[in-house]
C-alpha cells in the first residue's frame, strides 16, 4: 500500500499544503500521491502459524522462489519483518499485474494467512506563517483545543512520542526536545542519504520532479513535514522564540518512513513495531520506546494485516497509536492506517468549529481536533488566502535540500492528528498507569460539541484538553486487566486464555467491558465466550462474520451477578478445519 502525508491526494494524505486543493490529486507542495497503477515491488507476505515459512527463513526463501517460477516472475524472500511476516521481492518495479500473478500464488496456498503489495505511503501535506499569540487552535474559546489550562497540572514530562513521518530537519525549537530515533526508509534512492536504513533520522527533504513519482505526478517541493508535526507536539515553550507546542515537556523521537515519492507499508510497519518497543530484525533496540504513536501518513484502501498486526501489538506494548483520518473530504473508512482497528482516528476543524472542508469524516473517526484552512473551500485552488487560520508550527525554508528554519501555518488532518499525540502525552504524563484504551476513553468522553457542523460524522467531537485533563487526574482510573500471552487456536479445539481480577471490591458492573484482539483468518468457524470464575458462561461471538479475518472488538457484558474478583476466562472454540489463529490478547475493563 502507498502511504503519503495527508494531503488531499484521493490516494492517501493527510495535511494539506498552503495553496493546494484537498479535492484535486495533489497539492503542488505537498509529496505526491501514487498513481492508480503505481508499480510494485514487493509483496508482504503473513504465514499460518503451523507453516514452516512463518519462523524459517530458508523455506520462505524457497517458497518465494517457487512460487515465482510458477507465475513466470521472479520471487525472492528479502528479509523479515517485525511482525514476523516476509518481504518478497519482485526483482524491481513491475505492473500491477505482473505482481497479481505472483500474488495470486501465495492466495492459492492454504499456509498463507495474507499477501499484501507493499504499497507506498506519503507525507501528508502542509500550509503558511508564525508565534505563540497565532496558535489560535490551542487557547481560543470558539474551536481551539483548550491547552493552557491543562499546563497547571502536566506538561508532558517523562513522556516519549515518536513521530512516524519524513524525519527532522534540525530545528531550535524543537532540538531541546529530540531523542535518539530511527531512519527506516529502505531504498537508498527514496531516503537520499545513500544508505537505505540507519539510526540517523535526518529529513533529507521529500522533493521530486515532475513525472518522477509515477505517470502523471506533480513536481513538489520538500514539505519538512514531520518537523511541522513535531513542533505541534512538543516545541519548547518560555524560551522567547517560535510557537509552543501542546506537551511542551515531552520528548519527540524522530522515525523517517517517507522519502521521495512517500514510504512503504513494510518499512512504516517496521516503524510501529520498532518505535513501541518492539523487536524488529537487524535493528538495534530501541532504548527510550514511545507511549504514543503520532502518525500523519495514509493511504487508500481498507485497513491491511500488516498495518492492523503492527498496531494491535503496539498498543498490547502499551503504546497509543494516532493516526490522521485524511484529507480527501471522503469517508476515512476507506484510508489507511485511519481505518485501523485500536487507533485514535481524528478528523480536522477549523477556526469556526466546522469540519474543515478537506477533512475526511465517517463513522469511524473517534475525535476532531484543529486541522485549519489557509483557504477556503470556495477560494481558488493554489492559492492561500487565510494563512492565519492555518496551524503554525516549525518548518524549514529549503525548497529542497534544509535552509534556515522558520515557522509557517499548514492545514490538513495531518496538523490535527498531532493535537491528539499531544493531548494523549499530557495524559501519560499525569497518570502513567494509564492503558491505550483509556487513554482514547478519556479524550472521547471529555471531547465537547463542535461550534459549527460536521457532516458525515466527527466523532465524539472537539477534543478538549483540559477537560479531559481533568477528568483523569480528579477521578480514579477505572480498574484493568489484560492477558497479552498468544494462544493457539486449534483447527476443532477449544483454548482458554485466563485473567486473574484482584482488588476490586464487590460484583462486576452491569457494563463490564471485554476487549478481545483474535487474530483467526475465518471467524466464521469460532465460538467466543467469557467464562466467569463461577463457570457461568456469556457468549461473545457465535459463528459470525464468515470468511472474515480476525476479532478486534470490545463486548458490553452484564456481569453484576458475578463477583468480580476471581479467575476469568476467555474460551475460543473453532468449529472447523482449515484455518486456525490465536488470541492475541483480551482485557477487562470495571
Amino acid at each position: 500500500m502507498s502511504v503519503t502525508l495527508l494531503a488531499g491526494s484521493a490516494t492517501a494524505s493527510v495535511a494539506v499544503t498552503a495553496g493546494n486543493d484537498p479535492a484535486s490529486t495533489l497539492p503542488a507542495a505537498a509529496a505526491p500521491s501514487a498513481p492508480a497503477s503505481a508499480p510494485v515491488e514487493n509483496l508482504i507476505v503473513g504465514y499460518k502459524s503451523s507453516a514452516s515459512e512463518a519462523s524459517s527463513n530458508t523455506d520462505a526463501a524457497a517458497d518465494a522462489t517457487a512460487k515465482g517460477k510458477k507465475a513466470g516472475k521472479k520471487a525472492k524472500f528479502d528479509r523479515r519483518l517485525g511482525t514476523g511476516a516476509a518481504l518478497v521481492n519482485l526483482g524491481g518495479s513491475v505492473a500491477p499485474a505482473d505482481a497479481a500473478s505472483v500474488i495470486e500464488q501465495f492466495r492459492a496456498d492454504p499456509d498463507v494467512a495474507y499477501v499484501e503489495p507493499d504499497s507506498r505511503a506519503y507525507a501528508l501535506a502542509t500550509p503558511d506563517d508564525t508565534e505563540y499569540a497565532k496558535q489560535w487552535d490551542l487557547f481560543e474559546p470558539t474551536a481551539g483545543m483548550n491547552v493552557p489550562a491543562a499546563w497547571n497540572k502536566t506538561t508532558g514530562s517523562g513522556v516519549t512520542v515518536a513521530v512516524i513521518d519524513t524525519g527532522y530537519v534540525a530545528h531550535s525549537d524543537v532540538a531541546p526536545n529530540i531523542v535518539a530515533g530511527y531512519d527506516f526508509i529502505t531504498s537508498s534512492t527514496a531516503a537520499r542519504d545513500g544508505n537505505g536504513r540507519d539510526n540517523n533520522p535526518a529529513d533529507q527533504g521529500d522533493w521530486s520532479a515532475a513525472g518522477e513519482c509515477g505517470t502523471g505526478s506533480k513536481a513538489s517541493d520538500s514539505s519538512w513535514h514531520g518537523t511541522h508535526v513535531a513542533g505541534t507536539i512538543a516545541a519548547a515553550a518560555n524560551n522567547a522564540k517560535g510557537v509552543a507546542g501542546i506537551a511542551y515537556n515531552a520528548k519527540i523521537q524522530p522515525v523517517r518512513v517517507l522519502g521521495k515519492c512517500g514510504g512503504a507499508t513494510s518499512d512504516i510497519v517496521d516503524a510501529i513495531t520498532w518505535a513501541s518497543g518492539g523487536s524488529v530484525p537487524g535493528i538495534p533496540a530501541n532504548a527510550t520506546p514511545a507511549k504514543v504513536i503520532n502518525m500523519s501518513l495514509g493511504g487508500s484502501g481498507a485497513c491491511t494485516t500488516s498495518y492492523q498486526n503492527a498496531i494491535n501489538a503496539a498498543v498490547g506494548r502499551g503504546t497509543t497509536v494516532v493516526v490522521a483520518a485524511g484529507n480527501s473530504n471522503s469517508d476515512a473508512a476507506g484510508f489507511t492506517p485511519a481505518s485501523c482497528n485500536n487507533v485514535i482516528n481524528v478528523a480536522a476543524s477549523n477556526r469556526t468549529g466546522d469540519r474543515s472542508f478537506y477533512s475526511n469524516f465517517g463513522a469511524i473517526i473517534d475525535v476532531a481536533a484543529p486541522g485549519g484552512e489557509t483557504r477556503r473551500a470556495t477560494d481558488t485552488p493554489g492559492t492561500v488566502t487565510t494563512p492565519e487560520n492555518g496551524i503554525l508550527s516549525t518548518l524549514n525554508g529549503g525548497t529542497t535540500t534544509p535552509g534556515a528554519e522558520i515557522y509557517k501555518p499548514y492545514q490538513g488532518t495531518s496538523m490535527a492528528a498531532p493535537h491528539v499525540a499531544g493531548l494523549a502525552a499530557l495524559l501519560v504524563a499525569a497518570k502513567p498507569s494509564l492503558t491505550p484504551a483509556q487513554v482514547e476513553s478519556a479524550i472521547k468522553t471529555n471531547a465537547r460539541p463542535l461550534a459549527g457542523t460536521c457532516t458525515g460524522g466527527c466523532g465524539s467531537g472537539l477534543a478538549d484538553a483540559a477537560a479531559t485533563v481533568a477528568a483523569v487526574t480528579s477521578t480514579p482510573t477505572t480498574p484493568a486487566f489484560e492477558n497479552t500471552a498468544d494462544f493457539a487456536i486449534g483447527d476443532n479445539a477449544t483454548v482458554e486464555s485466563p485473567i486473574t481480577v484482584t482488588g476490586v471490591t464487590g460484583n462486576a458492573p452491569a457494563a463490564l467491558k471485554v476487549g478481545v484482539n483474535i487474530a483467526h483468518t475465518y471467524i466464521g468457524d469460532l465460538k467466543v465466550d467469557l467464562v466467569a470464575p463461577d463457570g457461568t458462561v456469556y457468549t461473545l461471538h457465535n459463528r459470525a462474520g464468515g470468511s472474515t479475518d480476525n476479532i478486534n472488538q470490545t463486548y458490553t457484558v452484564d456481569a453484576s451477578s458475578e463477583v468480580a474478583n476471581g479467575t476469568w476466562k476467555l474460551r475460543v472454540n473453532d468449529n472447523a478445519g482449515g484455518d486456525t489463529g490465536k488470541i492475541d490478547s483480551w482485557s477487562l475493563g470495571f
